[in-house]
C-alpha cells in the first residue's frame, strides 16, 4: 500500500492542531515532530529503495 505525501500532510496537520487545541502546551512539540516528518516524506523519493 502506497500512501502519498499529498495524502498524508493534511492529515497530520489535522490531527496536530486538535492537539494544540486539547493541549495548548503541545504546541512547540507538535511543530517539531510535524517538520520532522514532512522533511523525511519530502526527502524519501530522493533515496534508492
Amino acid at each position: 500500500m502506497v500512501i502519498h505525501t499529498l495524502l498524508i500532510q493534511p492529515v497530520i496537520a489535522l490531527i496536530a492542531g486538535i492537539l494544540i487545541l486539547l493541549q495548548p502546551r503541545l504546541l512547540n512539540y507538535i511543530v517539531a515532530i510535524y517538520l520532522i516528518v514532512i522533511g523525511i516524506l519530502g526527502l524519501a523519493p530522493h533515496f534508492p529503495s
